[in-house]
């Protein structure tokens, strides 16, 4: 789960029941217990998913696999009937709620109907856009539909800049749909969603950090986080991406003038405990690295979530993680996963 701003973190503990609250607890503890015995235990059920409302995308950045139309999987359209049927089954012990995984969620028709329906559950929603099909009337409808945070891609405040990742996109039309949904928030006077830019720093940006701070407080949305941007072929950079800034980079320069991914990678992964990805169509994997669904844990087609959650299956790849996650493809170029909140 993504860090929470303070205001933001209020409507998120708005949504705790007890249920919800005891089965985060039973999550914690069992992933505390797991990392001390070295053994896959798992109680309670996930606090938060990833639910993929399609796989289609407009843009064509060159580090996703969406954008690249590279998957072996099959590409589509997640339907409502499917998608409530799923989020019943999850809703007492679901906390959180992203719609994402791959793709660009307001392609899918049916995207904000399935918003407004996990939001009439209580369950706080969030999803990552990249803003251009954020014209005025689904600005209004993202409001209405009680989304309570948008994240919006703009990795770049000038259009040479931007579109040399996000490639085939226009900026002008990212900050039209940002600038819509601040004036609806402001006429229908609600508090969500909370909006803040993701600026995913790569090489040919890296000059514009400060700058899209400016941009963001011009046109009113709530924070800018910077994102470290995974680089598939990082040994050899073919896109030169990496950028010069350390902080802002997953990778360093060995001695050899190599690159090499910056982090250790602990024996432990909270978002195997904590977390889940529902593609499309029904696949569950692991966590949102898994692109391309290489390691799918169950098909929801077949059977319940709950009895997935706890196969065969996903015991096996706890029980790898707990072994060994350098030597698992998805977690080899992963900076994120190992921390608990606040850790």
């Amino acid at each position: 789960m993504p860090a929470i701003n303070w205001n933001d973190s209020i409507n998120l503990l708005s949504k705790l029941t007890l249920r919800r609250t005891w089965n985060a607890g039973k999550v914690l503890s069992s992933y505390y217990l797991s990392k001390w015995t070295k053994k896959p235990i798992q109680w309670g059920y996930p606090i938060s998913i990833s639910f993929e409302p399609t796989t289609s995308c407009n843009l064509r950045c060159p580090e996703c696999p969406s954008g690249l139309r590279a998957f072996t999987r099959p590409t589509g359209m997640l339907q409502k009937d499917f998608f409530r049927e799923t989020i019943d089954q999850l809703a007492p012990e679901l906390l959180y709620l992203v719609f994402y995984f791959q793709g660009e969620p307001y392609l899918n028709p049916a995207f904000l109907d399935m918003v407004a329906y996990a939001s009439q559950k209580g369950i706080y929603t969030a999803t990552s856009t990249n803003a251009h099909y954020l014209n005025d009337a689904n600005a209004r409808k993202t409001v209405e539909s009680g989304l309570d945070r948008l994240i919006i891609s703009i990795d770049g405040t000038t259009q040479d800049v931007y579109q040399q990742y996000r490639v085939g996109g226009q900026l002008h039309k990212v900050l039209e749909g940002a600038r819509n949904i601040v004036k609806w928030k402001k006429e229908l006077k609600s508090k969500t969603p909370f909006v803040f830019f993701q600026f995913l720093v790569v090489k040919p940006n890296e000059h514009q950090v400060e700058d899209i701070k400016k941009l963001a407080q011009e046109i009113g949305v709530d924070e800018v986080r910077f994102k470290t941007a995974q680089v598939y072929d990082y040994e050899n950079d073919p896109n030169q991406l990496i950028p010069t800034i350390d902080k802002f980079s997953r990778y360093r320069k060995n001695k050899q003038g190599e690159f090499e991914f910056k982090n250790s990678l602990a024996n432990h992964c909270w978002r195997l405990w904590h977390a889940t990805v529902i593609s499309w169509d029904g696949l569950v994997v692991p966590c949102c690295f898994d692109k391309d669904a290489q390691h799918t844990l169950g098909d929801l087609k077949g059977k319940p979530f709950k009895e997935i959650w706890h196969n065969e299956n996903y015991i096996n790849f706890r029980k790898q993680i707990l072994q060994s996650r350098k030597n698992i493809d998805i977690c080899a170029n992963c900076s994120e996963g190992a921390k608990v909140w606040g850790e």
